[in-house]
């Protein structure tokens, strides 16, 4: 089982930095705004030649019972009790503050080893600060900066203190390549997107069984993108929670383009794609623009209506309400899964992960050449390609050249030629014919080489 460590203190000493730092990416999100961490986050760690799990927290805060602030403290409890040490960061620019030495106390009933980190110490002015973390009776404050990298061999010395025995090589077979068989069933990577407020954390907490992620009425609560692991029904998922995604025009904090970066990455990082929308307001304008956006990354996706515990009429016209609504506002993503959820109460989920696994196989899908070319002959014979200029366009045949999504080249005479009502034709067809709902169908047009272009005319 890997080491965990949990990096805490309080809000703003570079929590977030420290773990960008060892994970190698810029993961967590990091700005001078106190507080930018919300939900705890993992990574797989390395310094030196050490292999960790790192956990960011949020940062240390009093707040009223209930509040956003005293849930966020819950996380990181949580963090601390399933880690095996602590890394407790302080501002060695700033010096110890009164909220330092109150979760210093905090640390050390945790029980658990902790290496004292005193960030910022670059230049002379940490120097200062470094020397009254003394008294926090922790130990030597090892002076870092993990912006900037130094001090990490010595944040290296004291945590290979700590750390267990290296495996065995017996037990480092576990680590070897896996098998076609395993790479088939390794979890699928799934993200949750929508507007702020649709209901993502709340349905992922669901899944999960647990208070996961923080959830709140006010909109805009997740900030980082949070993966999660999840089993249903012996299938393993990696879910990711994103920030809800606003238009661009109202956007005006740094904090939130962030976040918003955060959640695109995620999108491109993910094999399917769960697209949340409200009961309330569905496939309003924001909406059909985050599904355009899956659709031109070319993942697949699944609809998701939530809060539909809320709606007044709930039998089979409301769901076939959905689908018309669906097919009608995205064209492009014809016969796209649609369930209707609810992340409170749990109903539909069990609808939700099997579309989600429905949809990632018909992503992998691959149709035969065959069967492709037999489609192909009877689709253009049912409606030819119309003249341009005068003249006939030629399409000789189609061949699939990747899964992951479907991807097709058509071989035609004049490739710059063929309207793109002409291909749409081809694509809702194609879905049709070869059972391929809801994922981007991409058709690729090429020109076949004309075997007479070598010669030349001959003189008259």
């Amino acid at each position: 089982m890997s080491f965990t460590i949990a990096i805490i203190g309080r809000p703003n000493v570079g929590k977030s930095t420290l773990f960008n730092r060892l994970v190698g990416q810029k993961l967590a999100l990091v700005d001078d705004l106190p507080g930018v961490t919300r939900d705890r986050r993992e990574g797989e760690a390395r310094l030196g030649d050490l292999q960790f799990t790192i956990i960011d927290t949020a940062g240390l805060d009093e707040g009223a019972k209930g509040s956003l602030t005293a849930r966020m403290q819950e996380q990181t409890e949580t963090a601390i009790a399933q880690a095996d040490a602590l890394f407790f960061v302080i501002d060695a620019r700033i010096g110890l503050t009164p909220t330092d030495r109150a979760f210093a106390d905090f640390a050390r009933r945790a029980n658990k080893p902790v290496l004292l980190v005193a960030n910022k110490s670059e230049g002379k002015h940490g120097d200062a600060g470094a020397m009254e973390a003394f008294a926090l009776g922790l130990g030597d404050p090892i002076q870092i900066s993990a912006e900037h990298g130094e001090g990490m061999g010595e944040l290296y010395d004291a945590l290979a203190k700590l750390m267990p025995e290296p495996a065995s090589e017996d037990e480092a077979e576990d680590d070897a390549p896996l098998s076609e068989e395993e790479a088939a069933t390794r979890p699928i990577r799934v993200a949750i997107v929508g507007r702020p407020n649709a209901g993502k954390s709340t349905l992922i907490n669901h899944l999960l069984g647990e208070e996961r992620l923080l959830t709140s009425p006010e909109a805009g609560t997740t900030r980082d993108s949070i993966a999660v692991e999840i089993v249903w029904k012996g299938r393993e998922f990696r879910v990711f929670d994103t920030a809800g995604l606003r238009r661009r025009s109202r956007i005006e904090e740094k904090l939130e383009k962030l976040s918003v970066a955060d959640a695109l990455r995620a999108v491109r990082f993910a094999e399917v794609v769960v697209m949340m929308m409200d009961s309330q307001n569905r496939f309003e304008e924001q909406d059909l623009r985050i599904a355009d956006l899956i659709e031109r990354e070319g993942r697949a996706v699944v609809l998701a209506v939530n809060k539909w515990d809320l709606m007044e009429t709930k039998g089979g016209g409301a769901i076939s309400g959905l689908r018309r609504d669906a097919d009608h506002w995205l064209p492009q993503l014809k016969g796209v899964p649609i369930v209707a959820v609810s992340g409170l109460m749990g109903e539909g989920i069990d609808r939700l992960m099997q579309a989600i696994q429905d949809s990632y196989a018909v992503w992998n899908r691959r149709v035969p050449t065959s069967a492709l070319n037999r489609w192909f002959e009877q689709a253009v014979q049912a409606n030819p390609p119309p003249a341009v200029s005068g003249r006939r366009l030629k399409l000789n045949y189609i061949t699939q050249t990747k899964a992951r999504p479907p991807s097709f080249v058509l071989f035609c005479s004049r490739a710059d030629a063929v309207p793109q009502s002409y291909l749409r034709y081809l694509t809702n067809s194609m879905r049709e014919t070869f059972e391929l709902p809801g994922t981007p169908v991409r058709i690729t047009l090429r020109e076949k080489a004309n075997p007479f272009a070598h010669k030349r005319k001959r003189p008259s």
